[in-house]
């Protein structure tokens, strides 16, 4: 079984990258071969709404006139059978990196000129998808006041994957340089576990 985990932080070895790696360790304890994308390190163009992925019919994904590392991402999702999304909440909403990362996404619809609203490319949810969250605010008002988690989850989707779980770590900005607690670290690597125990 192949996870990887597409990580939406600027922070190298902060919360989310933290969180993400207790869950990675669990899952290749569990006998998974596991990796990890920065979209940091990745070359990712704006989408510039051309729509050219958008227009041919078919199941496969459409083919984007932007020549960056996106494909390569794709394509190592499509080869997984569990993905992990993973952001911090800035202004009430993912990184901008990830909304970047998301919004190439529009490769996986077909919305023809004249179409009125696009359809999903990929209409089976074969692999399983893990949300992964932190924010400075409680847990429970991300929850509550903010669309940061649907938005994954709906990108999980699109994506090809059934969303089977979410781990939020609120008040994760208490300190500069703050760490995961050991209750975060044990729900990590539950999360971890029960990953590879769904599939």
């Amino acid at each position: 079984m192949k996870v990887t985990a597409i990580v939406g932080t600027y922070r190298k070895q902060g919360i989310i990258d933290t969180v993400i790696d207790e869950i990675l360790s669990s899952a290749r304890q569990e006998g998974a071969d596991v990796s990890k994308i920065y979209l940091i390190d990745k070359h990712i163009e704006f989408c510039t709404n051309c729509r050219t992925c958008t227009q041919e019919k078919g199941v496969a994904r459409g083919r984007c006139i932007l020549d960056d590392d996106m494909i390569s991402i794709l394509e190592e999702i499509e080869r997984s059978d569990a993905i992990i999304l993973g952001s911090p909440m800035n202004f009430g909403t993912v990184t901008a990196v990830m909304k970047r990362f998301i919004e190439r996404l529009a490769c996986l619809a077909y919305w023809p000129w004249g179409m009125m609203s696009p359809k999903q490319r990929i209409s089976t949810r074969n692999r399983k998808a893990l949300i992964v969250v932190s924010s400075a605010a409680p847990s429970i008002l991300v929850r509550l006041q903010t669309g940061i988690v649907g938005l994954l989850k709906n990108a999980s989707v699109i994506l090809g994957a059934k969303p089977s779980g979410v781990l939020l770590v609120g008040l994760a900005a208490r300190k500069q340089h703050q760490g995961i607690n050991e209750r975060t670290r044990k729900k990590a690597r539950l999360a971890g576990r029960k990953l590879i125990a769904q599939n």
